[in-house]
């Protein structure tokens, strides 16, 4: 026999049992019996109708104006029942795509990742967080011999799935185009043009891509319309930025974009961000470029990474623990 067929006994034993002695036991077993019913999907419409059936069956003198407070409370509760039904039925769904989400995200994580260059010279710190699931940031590394460090940093204008899938576009995109790897405007005018044939109008790419050159120190680069970067310069302490301008990637395909250099003596900085970075915000509204420089001398004797990772915590930090935007941040440091 199956729970429908005896929940009326069931529930006759229940509710005796409590009108009797009010007692916490009865009350222990009328929330295994509610919990019973939801498994089997008794609807509490149908519940509240054998609760009036057997308060007649067990009072038959029950008062008239109990009787139709019965009626009303059924009433209530079919469309408590509709709703409630349609909410498991949404949070089962739900469920559904945050597993698939969950699997998506593992697949962009491997997809995506990227090794840190392991060079004497050079000290590198990376961060990339994003503020949902997926992450609409990248960037990538890619070291040639003793030649060249590229370092590659991109934000797609948007969240979720859309921008996840431009990214690993834009990784794919890379890794076909070894030709003029080392020359960042050339990069940066192929990739638009990859873009431009193969992203949805309504979305955008910003791109910085840089090259270290380690024989002669100079890091040349271009921008696609990217944050700009910092320069650290150690001999006066001083920041500055990394002004670089150009179109966003896919606006139009025959943008060409500019490329700049800049020499690094020993203890200069690159530091590259998405605006994720620069756009945290607060009650008093975003953060000055100020307070992101702030940060960064407050922890800048340290390591590349460890300065990433602790700017991220102090960021984080004054932002109630809330990323609002997906967070890249990038310290690219010449040691010798």
């Amino acid at each position: 026999m199956d729970f429908r067929e005896m929940m009326d006994s069931k529930y006759r034993d229940l509710l005796v049992s409590y009108i009797k002695d009010e007692s916490e036991q009865a009350l222990y077993q009328g929330q295994k019996f509610s919990r019973k019913s939801i498994e089997h999907k008794i609807s509490p419409e149908d519940i509240i109708s054998l609760h009036k059936y057997l308060m007649i069956d067990l009072y038959p003198d029950l008062p008239e104006h109990v009787v139709k407070s019965f009626d009303i409370l059924l009433e209530v509760m079919m469309g408590y029942g509709l709703a409630y039904r349609e909410h498991q039925s949404l949070r089962h769904v739900q469920q559904e795509l945050r597993s698939e989400m969950e699997i998506a995200s593992n697949v962009q994580q491997t997809l995506l990742s990227t090794e840190i260059p392991n060079v004497e010279s050079i000290d590198i710190g990376a961060i990339s967080v994003p503020a949902k699931m997926m992450n609409g940031d990248y960037h990538h590394f890619v070291q040639d011999e003793d030649k060249y460090i590229n370092i590659a940093i991109a934000d797609v204008i948007g969240k979720g799935i859309p921008a996840a899938l431009c990214m690993s576009m834009i990784k794919y995109a890379m890794d076909s185009l070894p030709e003029n790897r080392n020359i960042p405007a050339k990069v940066l005018g192929n990739l638009n043009r990859v873009v431009e044939q193969n992203v949805d109008p309504s979305m955008f790419i910003t791109m910085f891509y840089g090259v270290y050159e380690m024989q002669t120190h100079i890091f040349h680069y271009a921008s696609a319309g990217h944050e700009p970067g910092l320069f650290f310069e150690a001999k006066t302490e001083e920041f500055s930025d990394l002004e670089a301008k150009g179109l966003l990637l896919g606006v139009d395909k025959k943008a060409e974009y500019k490329q700049f250099k800049k020499e690094m003596d020993i203890g200069d900085m690159i530091i590259l961000m998405s605006d994720g970075v620069t756009e945290c915000r607060t009650e008093e509204g975003f953060i000055e470029k100020e307070t992101l420089i702030g940060y960064i001398k407050k922890h800048i004797h340290l390591k590349a990474q460890e300065i990433v990772d602790n700017v991220y915590k102090e960021l984080v930090k004054i932002q109630d623990f809330q990323l609002r935007d997906d967070f890249t941040l990038i310290i690219f440091k010449r040691e010798v």
